[in-house]
């Protein structure tokens, strides 16, 4: 199966569970309502259901994929994985918080473990203690998805992982701490200067002023 095309810009999915939903983070992407009926019947293995629910999900999980490992092969690998244990573990999912949260966190569960498996979580942003914090968006021209995706492919993993996570995710510094089997010191860090170091990588060029013709 063809996998869409990534969404543009830095704002795509709202948060990963209900209570850690951060003010004036957006929702779409997986903010998606599935019908109880629906789900039902993906419980009880209807092909036809659990079709449905992966072609609703799967440009919000290879996006969010694709985000975080940084290539389009590893992102299918993550798509195809989060779909499989979708379908093992949708006996366990008991409705206690919205299907597309759920779902969610097991796309970002397997993202950030293949880049565990080969150790590329530690790959960061050396940090100077007397940076300033900057948590503040990239900026909005950020919307064209093949420049964004070429800025954050330029950032370490574990880098370009906080800031996905924190600006276009949601997530808290607590919980992108926890996921990653770091402190929340760490994820404010990269935050700060991987946002930067973004911002920069966004920026348009800057060209010289025409030289004069006249001596």
């Amino acid at each position: 199966m063809d996998t869409a095309a990534p969404a543009p810009g830095l704002h795509p999915p709202a948060t990963a569970t209900p209570p850690a939903r951060r003010a004036g983070v957006p929702q779409g992407g997986f903010a998606i309502e599935v019908p109880a009926t629906l789900l039902a019947r993906a419980r009880r293995g209807d092909r036809a259901a659990l079709e449905q629910l992966y072609r609703w999900f799967e440009r919000p999980v290879f996006t969010l994929a694709l985000r975080i490992c940084g290539s389009r092969e590893e992102a299918f690998d993550v798509l195809q994985d989060a779909m499989v244990r979708m379908i093992d573990r949708i006996g366990d999912y008991r409705g206690e918080s919205p299907f597309w949260g759920w779902l969610r966190q097991i796309a970002v569960n397997e993202a950030l473990m293949r880049l565990r498996r080969r150790r590329r979580l530690d790959n960061a942003l050396e940090i100077d203690s007397l940076e300033l914090r900057d948590d503040s968006p990239p900026p909005a021209a950020a919307a064209d998805a093949a420049r964004l995706q070429r800025a954050l492919a330029a950032l370490p993993d574990a880098t370009r992982s906080v800031l996905w996570l924190y600006h276009a995710e949601g997530y808290t510094h607590e919980e992108i701490g926890a996921l990653m089997q770091r402190t929340p010191s760490f994820s404010k860090s990269q935050l700060a200067r991987g946002t930067r170091r973004l911002r920069a990588l966004l920026a348009p060029p800057v060209h010289p002023p025409p030289e004069s013709d006249h001596a």
